[in-house]
C-alpha cells in the first residue's frame, strides 16, 4: 500500500493550458464584437455595408423593385378611383332621362377626354349613327355594329386599367425567392469563412448570418405589398368589367328599340 502511495506522489498531474479557453473566449467575443449594433439594436446600414457584393446586388436590385411597385401602386389607386367616380357620374346622368343626342353632343365635344362608360357610349351611338344613315340597312345590322364597337372601346378601356398590373405581379412572385437567393449566398459566404477558423461559436457566424438574412426581409418588404395592390386591383378592374358589360348590354337594348322605331 506504501508503494503505490508514494508512486501516486510522485506523479506530475499537468494542468490545463489556459491559452486554448482564452483563444476560444477571444474569438467569440470579437465575433461579438464585429456583429454592428446601434443603441437600440442591429444598424441595418452597417449590415447592407458589411454584405457581400452579390448581396448587395440582390439588395439594390429588390430596392429598385419596392420603389416601382409603390409608384404604380399610387398612380394606379389614382386611376382607377377616377374611372369609378366617372362611370358612376356618367350612369346618373344617363338614367336621369337625358336625350341619347344631348349625352353623345357631350361627349364629343374637343375640349374633352373620355373614358369609360362614357366612351363606350360615344362608340357604340356613334356606329349606330353611322350605319343608320344608309338606307335598307337592317336594324340587326345596326344593333351588332353598335355592339361591336361597343366591345372594342371596352377592351382598350379594361387594357388601360390593368397596365402595370402584371409588374406587381411578377414583384409580389418574384422578391421572396430574390431575397432567398441573397440569403442563401451570404450564408455560404460566412460557412465558407469558418473554415479558417479553429473555434466556431454562434457568435462567430451570428454576423454573416444577419448580413444574409436582410435579403429575406427586403424580398419580403418588396412582395407582400405588391402582392396586396394587386389583389385589390384586380378586383376593382373585375368590377369595372362587369359594370362595362352591364351597362353594353343595357344600352343595346335601348338601340335595338330605337331601331324597331326606325323601321316603323
Amino acid at each position: 500500500m506504501m508503494p503505490l502511495l508514494a508512486a501516486l506522489q510522485a506523479t506530475a498531474i499537468e494542468p490545463l493550458p489556459e491559452s486554448a479557453p482564452a483563444s476560444a473566449a477571444n474569438a467569440a467575443q470579437s465575433a461579438v464584437d464585429a456583429l454592428p449594433v446601434s443603441g437600440n439594436g442591429l444598424n441595418l446600414m452597417q449590415l447592407v455595408l458589411h454584405a457581400s457584393i452579390p448581396v448587395q446586388l440582390v439588395l439594390l436590385l429588390l430596392l429598385f423593385a419596392s420603389v416601382a411597385s409603390w409608384v404604380i401602386i399610387f398612380r394606379k389607386k389614382r386611376v382607377l378611383d377616377r374611372a369609378e367616380r366617372e362611370a358612376m357620374r356618367f350612369e346618373e346622368r344617363f338614367w336621369s332621362g337625358a336625350e341619347l343626342s344631348k349625352l353623345y353632343a357631350g361627349a364629343t365635344e374637343r375640349s374633352r377626354d373620355i373614358g369609360g362608360l362614357e366612351a363606350i357610349f360615344e362608340g357604340g351611338f356613334r356606329e349606330f349613327n353611322r350605319i343608320r344613315q344608309r338606307r335598307g340597312v337592317e336594324s340587326r345590322v345596326q344593333l351588332e355594329g353598335a355592339q361591336r364597337a361597343m366591345r372594342a372601346t371596352a377592351s382598350r378601356e379594361l387594357d388601360g386599367l390593368e397596365h402595370n398590373l402584371e409588374f406587381l405581379a411578377n414583384v409580389g412572385s418574384i422578391s421572396p425567392y430574390v431575397g432567398l437567393f441573397g440569403t442563401v449566398w451570404g450564408i455560404m459566404i460566412s460557412f465558407q469563412g469558418l473554415a479558417n477558423m479553429k473555434a466556431a461559436t454562434i457568435a462567430t457566424v451570428a454576423p454573416g448570418i444577419s448580413e444574409a438574412l436582410i435579403a429575406t426581409a427586403m424580398g419580403l418588404f418588396a412582395a407582400i405589398p405588391a402582392v396586396w395592390a394587386y389583389n385589390r386591383f384586380a378586383t376593382k378592374v373585375e368590377r369595372l368589367n362587369v359594370r362595362y358589360d352591364a351597362f353594353s348590354e343595357e344600352f343595346a337594348s335601348i338601340l335595338q328599340r330605337q331601331a324597331h322605331l326606325d323601321e316603323t
